[in-house]
C-alpha cells in the first residue's frame, strides 16, 4: 500500500535565501516546529539521525539515508520504521524560483509499506498539518531574516 502527501507555500524571498535557511541544519531547533534536530550534517549517500516531533503524537528519532542535497533545488531522504518495508517514507523539499524575490517551497512524502493502512489517518491528518506548520515556520524564518 502507498500514500502521498504534499504541501506548497510561496515565500517572498530569493531562492538563495530560502536555501540558506533550509540547509542550515544546526538552526532547526531555533525555529522548526517538527524537525527538531539533525545529529550530524547530512550528506548524500550517508545516514544522519533526525529527531522529529509531531504536533499530536509521539516524537521519534530516525536515521534516514540522504538521497539528494542539491543546493537551491532539493533536499531528499528516505527512512524506515524499524525495518524497511514495514513503514517507509521518502521525504522531500523542492525549491522553485518563481521570481527574483519569490520562491515556492514544496514539501512532501511518499509512504509505502505494510503498515500504511493503519497510519492513513495520521498521514492525511496530523502529518499533513505538520508539513503545513513547518512550511509556514520556514516562510516566517526566511522572510524575517531578509538574508538576500
Amino acid at each position: 500500500m502507498k500514500a502521498h502527501i504534499e504541501n506548497s507555500i510561496t515565500i517572498k524571498a530569493s531562492i538563495e535565501s530560502v536555501w540558506i535557511v533550509l540547509s542550515d541544519f544546526n538552526k532547526y531547533p531555533d525555529w522548526s516546529p517538527t524537525i527538531k534536530q539533525f545529529f550530524s550534517i547530512p550528506s548524500v549517500g550517508q545516514r544522519s539521525k533526525v529527531r522529529l516531533e509531531q504536533s499530536k503524537g509521539p516524537s521519534m528519532t530516525m536515521n534516514p539515508l540522504f538521497l539528494n542535497i542539491t543546493p537551491l533545488k532539493e533536499l531528499r531522504w528516505k527512512g524506515s520504521l524499524i525495518v524497511p518495508g514495514l513503514f517507509d517514507g521518502e521525504h522531500y523539499f523542492i525549491l522553485e524560483k518563481k521570481s527574483d524575490h519569490e520562491t515556492v517551497l514544496t514539501q512532501g512524502e511518499y509512504f509505502s509499506g505494510v503498515l500504511i493502512y493503519f497510519f492513513r489517518k495520521m498521514i492525511y491528518g496530523v502529518t499533513y498539518n505538520d508539513f503545513k506548520s513547518f512550511n509556514v515556520a520556514l516562510k516566517e524564518q526566511v522572510e524575517n531574516r531578509n538574508i538576500l
